[in-house]
């Protein structure tokens, strides 16, 4: 784990000042949901987008689940570290849509686990239509919001979720609520502080609708417990106790998703090299 935050926090802006300055990208587009990985991938970015002249459009976009506590930490963040803020509700669009690409919609039981977690990958998927339009508008890019633990358990939305760049998909949760918290520390500006320790103490949760809270979908009580049970198992733990936990099951089970698209190798279904 992490311990040197601002050795940390200077590689990330190290690494995104050389990409911006590379490609030459106009703006940064990031969805900002009231959780802590959007708010801290906006305190990580603005600096950088402030130095290369790179302007961050934050978007705190609702379909209908969000709670009001989500939203006010969303616009919170937005409106602290983003150049250009809106809310946007997406609410209409998503229920004029659903009973267009939903099979047999009259007869769904809405209430059903298995449904509202497809809504959710509808949502999430919505949500991505209107940020890589905004992208290709203003000639930028989608920030990921993904960590490291969340890639291992296949906690996001295949083409819904994943944008074009991540600054910490390659940390743990455990690591992200530090960086957060050091960031906080060092943070003069009295409005970015306060919105970012307002999405630290929250409880996390993916704004679907799907269950109260991220650790209620997941099956445990705690991101450090879901960090360390993870951590134990890719050390090729034995443990039966550790294998047959909740957090190793989905991770198993989502293993297809951290191979997509998978495409059969050429040699596997013919002879013929490629020229």
């Amino acid at each position: 784990m992490v311990l040197n935050f601002k050795q940390l926090t200077d590689n990330i802006h190290n690494e995104l000042r050389i990409y911006l300055t590379e490609s030459k990208l106009k703006s940064l587009i990031l969805g900002v949901s009231g959780g802590i990985d959007s708010a801290l991938c906006a305190a990580l970015a603005k600096p950088i987008c402030d130095e290369r002249d790179v302007k961050l459009y934050c978007r705190s976009i609702t379909i209908s689940t969000n709670k009001p506590d989500e939203i006010k930490r969303a616009a919170g963040i937005g409106i602290a570290y983003g150049h250009d803020f809106k809310e946007v509700n997406l609410s209409k669009p998503f229920e004029n849509l659903i009973p267009e690409i939903v099979e047999e919609y009259n007869s769904t039981d809405i209430n059903e686990h298995a449904y509202k977690i497809r809504q959710g990958n509808v949502k999430a998927r919505l949500r991505m239509l209107y940020l890589y339009e905004l992208a290709a508008k203003h000639k930028g890019m989608v920030l990921s919001t993904d960590n490291y633990t969340e890639l291992l358990l296949g906690f996001w939305t295949l083409h819904g979720d994943v944008g074009d760049y991540g600054m910490i998909q390659s940390l743990w949760k455990t690591e992200v609520y530090g960086l957060a918290e050091y960031l906080v520390s060092i943070t003069e500006n009295p409005m970015q502080k306060n919105a970012l320790q307002e999405c630290i103490d929250a409880v996390p949760t993916d704004g679907l609708g799907i269950t109260n809270s991220d650790l209620d979908q997941i099956g445990a009580s705690s991101y450090q417990e879901v960090d360390q049970i993870l951590i134990e198992y890719l050390k090729n733990s034995g443990n039966k106790e550790i294998l047959n936990h909740p957090v190793v099951k989905r991770k198993t089970a989502s293993e297809f998703k951290r191979n997509n698209p998978f495409n059969i190798p050429r040699n596997k279904i013919t002879d013929e090299p490629y020229f």
